[in-house]
């Protein structure tokens, strides 16, 4: 059982579990409590979670890589964009997928997460906007850290078209809540990013050789981020 994570309240309903590089987040309403992703190590995230709220606890994951989903077993249960089934399956993603998709809500009572659709990173990724704290639970698509554009199904122009769509909603939120980098970040960080990527595709970017787990990469440094593809 992995014992070097971190919680941290962020209000009295609130708080995020940092695994390591990847953080994860616990958002509890009148009637039930979401678990958003599990981690990298966190095989006991499900009874973290339990022992922060006495409401039963669901999962959603903002998608299946292996990062995300550690502690997915204890659940029977996965909030799960359908697009992202065969990816989180090839991690070996368990339980029985409940899917959701753009516009759906999940209401934990008196308190309303909207899912929003972000493919490009993984085809199924997703952020929640939660209204009553006017943040962005983004996944990994917005953050300041790290983004891996590489392997299967990744795809920089989706990534790019999904940015520019989320810029038009930054009036919805105040923060950004990402699963790796700095928290919060602003909403300014959106249209860093589709800047970012414009410029990687117009081959305006020199890339610097890097390796991920003994696989030749691409790192793009853009300022606001780290472009990872490949070679």
């Amino acid at each position: 059982m992995n014992e070097s994570y971190r919680i941290i309240q962020i209000d009295d309903q609130t708080w995020r579990v940092e695994d390591g590089t990847v953080r994860v987040y616990l958002l509890a309403g009148a009637a039930s409590a979401l678990l958003i992703d599990t981690g990298m190590t966190l095989k006991n995230a499900r009874a973290i979670a339990e022992s922060l709220t006495d409401k039963p606890v669901k999962l959603l994951c903002t998608h299946g890589d292996p990062d995300h989903i550690a502690g997915n077993a204890a659940f029977p249960e996965v909030y799960l964009h359908p697009d992202e089934e065969e990816n989180y399956r090839a991690f070996g993603g368990p339980g029985t997928i409940c899917p959701v998709r753009e516009g759906d809500v999940l209401d934990l009572g008196g308190r309303a997460l909207e899912v929003i659709e972000l493919p490009g990173h993984t085809p199924g990724s997703i952020a929640l906007l939660d209204r009553s704290r006017r943040a962005l639970i983004s996944g990994d698509p917005i953050q300041n850290g790290r983004i891996f554009m590489f392997g299967p199904a990744r795809d920089l122009r989706q990534y790019l078209a999904s940015l520019r769509r989320l810029q038009r909603r930054v009036g919805e939120f105040d923060e950004i809540w990402p699963a790796h980098g700095d928290f919060p970040v602003k909403p300014e960080l959106i249209a860093l990013l589709a800047t970012g990527a414009e410029r990687v595709l117009a081959g305006q970017v020199t890339w610097e050789p890097g390796d991920m787990r003994g696989k030749p990469i691409r790192v793009y440094d853009v300022g606001c981020a780290r472009f990872l593809m490949e070679q």
